[in-house]
Protein backbone atom coordinates (compact mmCIF):
# COMPACT_ATOMS: atom_id res chain seq x y z
CA UNK A 1 0.00 0.00 0.00
CA UNK A 2 1.50 3.37 -0.98
CA UNK A 3 1.71 6.33 1.36
CA UNK A 4 -1.26 7.93 -0.41
CA UNK A 5 -3.46 4.83 0.08
CA UNK A 6 -2.87 4.53 3.85
CA UNK A 7 -5.76 5.72 5.97
CA UNK A 8 -5.18 8.86 8.05
CA UNK A 9 -6.95 7.45 11.10
CA UNK A 10 -6.30 4.09 12.71
CA UNK A 11 -9.41 2.05 13.54
CA UNK A 12 -10.37 2.54 17.18
CA UNK A 13 -10.51 -0.31 19.62
CA UNK A 14 -13.85 0.03 21.44
CA UNK A 15 -12.80 -2.33 24.23
CA UNK A 16 -9.66 -0.30 24.87
CA UNK A 17 -11.61 2.97 24.89
CA UNK A 18 -14.19 1.50 27.28
CA UNK A 19 -11.44 0.24 29.58
CA UNK A 20 -9.85 3.71 29.57
CA UNK A 21 -13.22 5.30 30.39
CA UNK A 22 -13.76 2.91 33.31
CA UNK A 23 -10.21 3.55 34.55
CA UNK A 24 -10.79 7.32 34.40
CA UNK A 25 -14.12 6.98 36.24
CA UNK A 26 -12.38 4.89 38.86
CA UNK A 27 -9.65 7.51 39.30
CA UNK A 28 -12.22 10.29 39.62
CA UNK A 29 -14.34 8.44 42.19
CA UNK A 30 -11.24 7.48 44.20
CA UNK A 31 -10.16 11.13 44.22
CA UNK A 32 -13.64 12.29 45.31
CA UNK A 33 -13.76 9.62 48.07
CA UNK A 34 -10.43 10.87 49.40
CA UNK A 35 -11.11 14.60 49.07
CA UNK A 36 -14.74 14.89 50.19
CA UNK A 37 -14.01 14.43 53.94
CA UNK A 38 -11.37 17.18 53.76
CA UNK A 39 -13.90 19.57 52.27
CA UNK A 40 -16.79 18.57 54.55
CA UNK A 41 -14.79 18.70 57.79
CA UNK A 42 -12.61 21.70 56.97
CA UNK A 43 -13.07 25.44 56.59
CA UNK A 44 -12.60 25.39 52.80
CA UNK A 45 -15.47 26.36 50.52
CA UNK A 46 -13.92 24.84 47.40
CA UNK A 47 -11.15 22.33 46.70
CA UNK A 48 -9.47 21.59 43.38
CA UNK A 49 -6.77 19.00 42.77
CA UNK A 50 -4.96 18.40 39.49
CA UNK A 51 -2.88 15.35 38.66
CA UNK A 52 -1.78 14.96 35.07
CA UNK A 53 -4.90 15.06 32.89
CA UNK A 54 -7.24 14.56 35.87
CA UNK A 55 -8.77 17.64 37.52
CA UNK A 56 -11.22 17.23 40.41
CA UNK A 57 -13.08 20.23 41.83
CA UNK A 58 -15.39 19.96 44.82
CA UNK A 59 -17.32 22.83 46.39
CA UNK A 60 -19.72 23.32 49.25
CA UNK A 61 -23.21 24.65 48.47
CA UNK A 62 -23.43 28.45 48.71
CA UNK A 63 -24.89 29.79 51.96
CA UNK A 64 -27.68 31.65 50.15
CA UNK A 65 -28.87 28.52 48.36
CA UNK A 66 -31.39 26.73 50.51
CA UNK A 67 -31.35 22.98 50.24
CA UNK A 68 -34.66 21.34 49.41
CA UNK A 69 -35.99 19.18 52.23
CA UNK A 70 -35.43 15.48 51.70
CA UNK A 71 -38.55 13.34 52.10
CA UNK A 72 -38.26 10.68 54.79
CA UNK A 73 -38.74 7.89 52.24
CA UNK A 74 -35.73 9.09 50.22
CA UNK A 75 -33.24 8.82 53.09
CA UNK A 76 -32.34 5.20 52.34
CA UNK A 77 -28.58 4.69 52.52
CA UNK A 78 -28.45 2.85 49.20
CA UNK A 79 -30.43 2.41 46.01
CA UNK A 80 -30.73 -1.25 47.01
CA UNK A 81 -32.80 -0.23 50.03
CA UNK A 82 -32.20 -1.95 53.31
CA UNK A 83 -31.22 -5.61 53.53
CA UNK A 84 -34.10 -8.05 53.88
CA UNK A 85 -35.01 -8.80 57.52
CA UNK A 86 -32.35 -11.01 59.07
CA UNK A 87 -29.79 -10.40 56.30
CA UNK A 88 -26.79 -8.08 55.97
CA UNK A 89 -24.98 -6.38 53.10
CA UNK A 90 -21.31 -6.96 52.36
CA UNK A 91 -20.09 -3.59 51.05
CA UNK A 92 -17.19 -2.44 48.88
CA UNK A 93 -14.26 -1.17 50.96
CA UNK A 94 -13.02 1.03 48.09
CA UNK A 95 -14.06 2.49 44.75
CA UNK A 96 -13.15 0.59 41.58
CA UNK A 97 -14.27 -1.95 39.01
CA UNK A 98 -15.90 -5.06 40.56
CA UNK A 99 -15.17 -8.58 39.34
CA UNK A 100 -16.94 -11.70 40.62
CA UNK A 101 -14.34 -14.15 39.24
CA UNK A 102 -10.53 -14.32 39.29
CA UNK A 103 -10.32 -14.12 35.48
CA UNK A 104 -12.65 -13.89 32.46
CA UNK A 105 -14.45 -17.18 31.91
CA UNK A 106 -13.47 -18.52 35.35
CA UNK A 107 -16.04 -19.75 37.85
CA UNK A 108 -17.29 -16.91 40.12
CA UNK A 109 -16.15 -16.82 43.73
CA UNK A 110 -19.80 -17.03 44.91
CA UNK A 111 -23.29 -17.71 43.61
CA UNK A 112 -26.75 -17.08 45.03
CA UNK A 113 -27.55 -19.87 47.48
CA UNK A 114 -23.87 -20.60 48.06
CA UNK A 115 -22.16 -20.46 51.43
CA UNK A 116 -19.62 -17.79 52.36
CA UNK A 117 -17.21 -17.89 55.31
CA UNK A 118 -15.97 -14.87 57.22
CA UNK A 119 -12.71 -13.74 55.61
CA UNK A 120 -13.42 -15.63 52.36
CA UNK A 121 -12.59 -13.85 49.08
CA UNK A 122 -15.86 -12.82 47.41
CA UNK A 123 -14.48 -10.87 44.45
CA UNK A 124 -11.91 -8.41 43.18
CA UNK A 125 -11.95 -4.63 42.87
CA UNK A 126 -9.57 -3.07 40.39
CA UNK A 127 -8.47 0.38 41.52
CA UNK A 128 -5.51 2.32 40.16
CA UNK A 129 -4.55 -0.70 38.00
CA UNK A 130 -4.26 -2.96 41.07
CA UNK A 131 -6.55 -5.90 41.80
CA UNK A 132 -7.64 -6.00 45.44
CA UNK A 133 -9.14 -9.16 46.95
CA UNK A 134 -12.40 -8.34 48.68
CA UNK A 135 -13.25 -10.56 51.65
CA UNK A 136 -16.54 -11.12 53.41
CA UNK A 137 -16.84 -9.78 56.93
CA UNK A 138 -19.68 -12.22 57.74
CA UNK A 139 -20.47 -15.90 57.24
CA UNK A 140 -23.74 -17.24 55.87
CA UNK A 141 -25.72 -17.94 52.72
CA UNK A 142 -25.62 -15.54 49.75
CA UNK A 143 -29.18 -14.36 49.06
CA UNK A 144 -28.41 -11.72 46.40
CA UNK A 145 -25.45 -10.59 44.31
CA UNK A 146 -26.05 -6.85 43.94
CA UNK A 147 -23.13 -5.64 41.81
CA UNK A 148 -22.64 -6.88 38.26
CA UNK A 149 -19.16 -7.97 37.23
CA UNK A 150 -17.20 -5.38 35.26
CA UNK A 151 -19.14 -2.42 36.69
CA UNK A 152 -17.82 0.51 38.65
CA UNK A 153 -18.69 0.32 42.35
CA UNK A 154 -18.32 3.06 44.93
CA UNK A 155 -16.89 2.73 48.41
CA UNK A 156 -19.57 1.39 50.81
CA UNK A 157 -21.81 0.22 47.93
CA UNK A 158 -23.48 -3.12 48.73
CA UNK A 159 -21.98 -6.02 46.77
CA UNK A 160 -23.80 -9.00 48.31
CA UNK A 161 -26.70 -9.70 50.62
CA UNK A 162 -25.93 -12.51 53.09
CA UNK A 163 -28.18 -14.41 55.49
CA UNK A 164 -25.90 -14.92 58.53
CA UNK A 165 -25.73 -18.33 60.16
Amino acid sequence: MSEQEKPDVEPSDDASTEAQDVALQSRILAAVDGLAPILVNGPLEELEVESGDLVVRLSKPRVGAAAAPVPAAATSSSPYGEPAPGTRFVTAPLTGVWYTAPSPGARPYLTVGGEVAGGQVIGLIEAMKLFNEIKSDIAGTVTRVLAETGTLVKRQQPLLEVDPR
